[in-house]
């Protein structure tokens, strides 16, 4: 066993390789930079995982450093110039997965594949949500295998449709515990999320949830992850955005307070407010059972002399507030959340409504990097729309389970439960770029440490503020 030390998101991460014998490579420290054996067979790709190998390398080579760039361009540095190898991924975070030959390649004959499944409402009032963040995760997935897979071993990823639905959210993850499911994309929503948690837990599964913001979501053990941000920090950010960069006084606020998504938001936007150069002049709650009719809240709104209005909640209610909103002449500035993402796929809705309304995300289809143009690329092509930060938070946490599964030496042989106590180690080790931030690290409470994005709609388009 050697070290090679690697660089991602300028932190350097000591990585153990194993000797490498793919194929008859008996080089005692083969590296992916000087692999010289002339019978080593290994593909000539760079795989993910344990069998990494480069071969069929010139003797005018000369060993060099591996690199990932933006968009998931491996380069190879050699005599100080860089060299495109082969771009075999759409992502910046390859990197924490490759860095030399890691062992014998596995046998075509062995029929074992890693098994991860999700949960999201596919179907339904939320499916904007559900059906994205499952896209997501499935492009992640075949960009893996197509890459070699995870130690060797392909990927297996089967969605099940919850509906935003909590007890539809507890069958389709027993459901996936009877396919034999490995580790958990999910669930996309909170409520279901509070529901599917307890008994991963108690099954010691490892799940990552793409974008249940609940505190409460990822507190029933430490197997549990959270690609997005949580509720609270949501407020506290959407109230020092506004004070720091909105030339605006008086605030308004219409929320859910049935919902523990929306009402968590705005409890801690209260707080936060207070520290800013604004005032709450009105907040106006709503239930579950009265959310078709906002006329008496707007009206509150109006009367206050709201100058800008947040929505701490879903885009379906969103969608008939600002219809509503219209249909009284008023017309402030509209702040959201990420519940917001979505309100330009709802049926039926003036899109012309949302122009102008602002909201906090870790993703934005219009930036320019090269990994957020590769995947919009990529979802539009095969899905038909612009993906939203659902997708890639789905994309995301298949990269950082992953991640984490390429610094073990497991293979999909080992239980759940032997699969989930490793990547509960490897999870607080790994430091990643994705699509919804870079040097994404996670602490022991399983919460996601990056930083939010300010986007705004402008003819029908999401676009960085």
């Amino acid at each position: 066993m050697h070290e090679i030390v690697r660089r991602l998101s300028d932190r350097f991460i000591p990585v153990k390789t194993a000797d490498c014998e793919a194929s008859g490579c008996k080089m005692p420290d083969c590296q992916v930079s000087d692999c010289k054996a002339p019978n080593c067979e290994a593909p000539d790709i760079l795989s993910i995982g344990r069998d990494i190998c480069r071969s069929r390398q010139s003797e005018d080579d000369t060993a060099g450093s591996l690199s990932v760039s933006g968009g998931g361009q491996f380069t190879e540095k050699r005599g100080g110039k860089k060299m495109k190898i082969k771009k075999v991924l759409s992502v910046a975070i390859s990197a924490a997965m490759v860095a030399g030959c890691f062992g014998t390649a596995v046998s075509a004959e062995e029929d074992l594949t890693w098994k991860i499944g999700g949960i999201g409402p596919i179907t339904g009032a939320a499916s904007a949500y559900g059906s994205a963040a499952m896209n997501g995760a499935q492009i992640a997935v075949d960009e893996i295998n197509a890459a070699g897979g995870i130690n060797g071993y392909q990927i297996e990823f089967q969605a099940e449709d919850d509906e935003h639905d909590a007890e539809k959210s507890v069958n389709a993850y027993n459901t996936l515990k009877d396919w034999g499911m490995q580790a958990l994309v999910g669930t996309v929503t909170t409520a279901p999320c509070l529901s599917v948690a307890p008994l991963a837990a108690e099954d010691n599964m490892f799940m990552i949830t793409p974008s249940a913001s609940a505190e409460e979501c990822i507190s029933y053990g430490t197997n549990e992850f959270r690609m997005c941000f949580t509720d609270p920090a949501q407020g506290t950010a959407s109230a020092q955005y506004i004070g720091e960069n909105l030339d605006v006084t008086k605030v308004g606020v219409i929320y859910d307070s049935s919902d523990v998504y929306s009402s968590g938001i705005y409890a801690t936007f209260r707080t936060e407010a207070e520290n800013q150069d604004f005032e709450i002049v009105a907040a106006e709650a709503f239930t579950s059972d009265s959310k078709t009719d906002f006329s008496a809240q707007l009206q509150a709104m109006v009367d206050a002399g709201a100058e800008l209005v947040f929505l701490p909640f879903y885009y379906n209610e969103a969608s008939i507030v600002f219809t509503q909103a219209a249909s009284m002449e008023y017309s402030p500035l509209w702040f959201g959340v990420d519940g917001m993402d979505g309100i330009l796929s709802v049926e039926g809705f003036d899109t012309s409504l949302a122009e102008g309304v602002m909201l906090l995300t870790p993703f934005s289809a219009d930036a320019e990097d090269e990994l957020t143009q590769t995947f919009v690329a990529t979802y539009m092509d095969l899905y038909g729309e612009t993906p939203n930060q659902f997708a890639a938070d789905g994309y995301d946490c298949v990269y950082a389970i992953a991640t984490a599964l390429a610094t073990t030496d497991l293979d999909p042989s080992a239980d759940a439960s032997t699969i989930s106590d490793a990547l509960q180690a490897a999870m607080l080790e790994i430091s990643m770029d994705g699509l919804t931030g870079s040097g994404m690290t996670w602490d022991e409470d399983g919460e996601v440490s990056k930083s939010p994005k300010a986007v705004v709609i402008q003819d029908g388009a999401y676009v960085g503020l």
